[in-house]
């Protein structure tokens, strides 16, 4: 797709979501998953940086609402990082979010906190450090560690979406489990119907009630599909397990 088209393309789709009121418009650049970057998207664009700037110019004069860019490391043979969120900021954009590892390491290996301050020095936009946040702790490590205004948690919430409450997971009380657990749940089936909404949320019960060291035939009975009721029961069960009582 030539670089017009692109243009066009992203700014159809900002329009439409800037109809619904968002905060902000974020361009991933850090996707990466092979399905799109090497189709040039995500992660992909960090290896066109004239792209990069000509889609934030655009953006940037076009939106009503601030416009930022999430990146990664970039890729292991072109790490480029710094020239990426150079061109953010001297293009209009409000922030950049900063996923410390590069397309092939994925969401493995350690996260590089270093590169992330490197790109805190390099721009005077706010910048959010994203990787190997685990802990309520390794919140303040990474903002002093970097400079970093504020952090981003992705996987390290899923197990433990109270972190946004500062309390680690031996902290949360069964109880807190539970009606977070049954919320969740009411809500996804309201929001997507009841098979939808159980299918889609069977994988986050396994994160929520720390049932990953199950063997496999364990987790596949747990995520295998079944009749409203029964996923229901299957649930008290697991609470009665814990030591839960029914709300």
């Amino acid at each position: 797709m030539k670089i017009d088209s692109w243009k066009r393309a992203l700014l159809a789709a900002a329009l439409i979501a800037q109809d619904l009121g968002p905060d902000i418009i974020d361009v991933n650049m850090g996707c990466p998953a092979k399905s799109v970057a090497n189709r040039g998207a995500g992660v992909g664009l960090m290896r066109s940086p004239l792209k990069v700037a000509r889609i934030f110019r655009k953006l940037t004069a076009t939106l009503k609402v601030p416009v930022t860019g999430k990146i990664r490391l970039g890729w292991d043979d072109c790490r480029s990082y710094k020239l990426i969120a150079r061109i953010v900021e001297e293009n209009g954009g409000a922030l950049v979010a900063f996923h410390g590892r590069t397309k092939n390491q994925g969401y493995g290996g350690q996260a590089n906190w270093d590169a992330i301050a490197e790109d805190k020095a390099a721009v005077k936009i706010p910048v959010i450090g994203n990787g190997d946040v685990k802990m309520v702790a390794d919140i303040q490590r990474l903002k002093d560690y970097t400079g970093c205004e504020a952090v981003m948690i992705g996987r390290g919430a899923i197990a433990n979406p109270w972190i946004f409450s500062r309390l680690d997971r031996q902290q949360v009380s069964p109880e807190q489990v539970r009606q977070t657990v049954d919320r969740h749940l009411e809500k996804n089936i309201a929001f997507y119907g009841a098979e939808d909404g159980q299918r889609l949320f069977r994988k986050y019960a396994i994160h929520y009630l720390l049932l990953q060291p199950l063997d496999r035939e364990a987790r596949k009975n747990i995520l295998r599909k079944r009749p409203t009721g029964e996923f229901a029961e299957l649930l008290s069960q697991l609470y009665a397990q814990m030591g839960i009582e029914k709300a």
